[in-house]
């Protein structure tokens, strides 16, 4: 990595600028991402009986925005809300335990499941994103997915300068405000991606990538000029 200077830094605030209402205090509750997603169901569960101003609760398990779309194809089960001016395109499939803020895109076949976007977040075109938080503005390109689940089944570490111990078997990837991952890439179990880090199509991304970087490859990782 061509870099001396850029920290790798796995902090919930340092990852995300979260000013979504119905988000903020559980951002703010907890100093890393992962120790979020164990959470979502519950915040669901509380903001489905307590409603959202501007809110319209759908039926039991889905509260949505003002202005938002969902194509007649696309699937959504389990606990869903769904920010103002937020795009279900067809064939999108959203399981359940799924928060997002406004202005999000979740297109053609992409699949989310436990996980949270925050404001402006594009997952557009056969996307997977389970047990992931995407920061606002930040984007996957067509085929990009997060891997959640290691092939030995173990709980993922948070490998970056210090190992983090998640005690958690499905983690996928934290993507920092305004991240843009490249078409067919695969974000591996516990990959968290700085702000305004790029990366190339078809890359097999693990670890920790700071903020303010280009990754061509996990060989290749230099500062955004």
């Amino acid at each position: 990595m061509n870099s001396t200077e850029n920290i790798q830094n796995v902090r919930t605030g340092d990852l995300f600028d979260c000013d979504v209402g119905y988000l903020k205090d559980l951002f703010d509750a907890h100093e890393y991402p992962w120790d979020i997603l164990p959470e979502i169901k519950v915040l669901i569960e509380c903001l489905m009986e307590t409603g959202i101003e501007g809110f319209t609760k759908v039926n039991d398990h889905l509260l949505v925005g003002e202005n938002v779309k969902i194509a007649p194809s696309a699937v959504i089960e389990g606990n869903v809300i769904l920010g103002h001016n937020t795009e279900i395109r067809p064939s999108a499939y959203i399981r359940g335990n799924v928060i997002t803020g406004p202005d999000c895109v979740v297109g053609n076949s992409t699949e989310l499941k436990n996980c949270i976007l925050l404001k402006h977040v594009q997952v557009p075109h056969y996307n997977y994103v389970g047990d992931s938080i995407l920061g606002n503005g930040s984007h996957m390109g067509a085929g990009a997915v997060c891997s959640n689940l290691k092939s030995d089944g173990k709980p993922v570490v948070i490998h970056g300068e210090a190992d983090h111990e998640t005690g958690l078997r499905k983690i996928g990837a934290f993507l920092g405000d305004h991240a843009d991952v490249g078409c067919g890439c695969v974000l591996n179990p516990g990959t968290v991606i700085g702000k305004t880090t790029s990366v190339y199509p078809m890359t097999a991304v693990r670890g920790v990538i700071p903020a303010g970087m280009i990754v061509k490859s996990m060989t290749d990782i230099v500062v955004r000029e």
